[in-house]
């Protein structure tokens, strides 16, 4: 993410319920990802955590970077 969409996300944020959920998401699971990355050894349970943390994480970056380029289209 570059600072433009930071810039962006942080303008509109206090009033976009969506986009403030999605990056709360986004930030819980990217310090959930890094804790079980940062384990030396991981559970097959752990492991399988893991890649489910990674979708998800990913799943919410598409939903977030869709609607700041709706904004970034917007505020053209």
């Amino acid at each position: 993410m570059d600072q433009h969409e930071i810039d962006l996300l942080e303008r509109h944020i206090s009033t976009d319920t969506e986009l403030k959920s999605l990056w709360e998401d986004h930030i819980l699971y990217g310090k959930q990802v890094e804790k079980l990355e940062n384990k030396i050894f991981r559970t097959p349970t752990e492991e399988q955590t893991l890649k489910q943390l990674k979708k998800q994480k990913l799943e919410g970056k598409t939903k977030l970077m869709s609607i700041l380029d709706r904004l970034k289209e917007f505020e053209k």
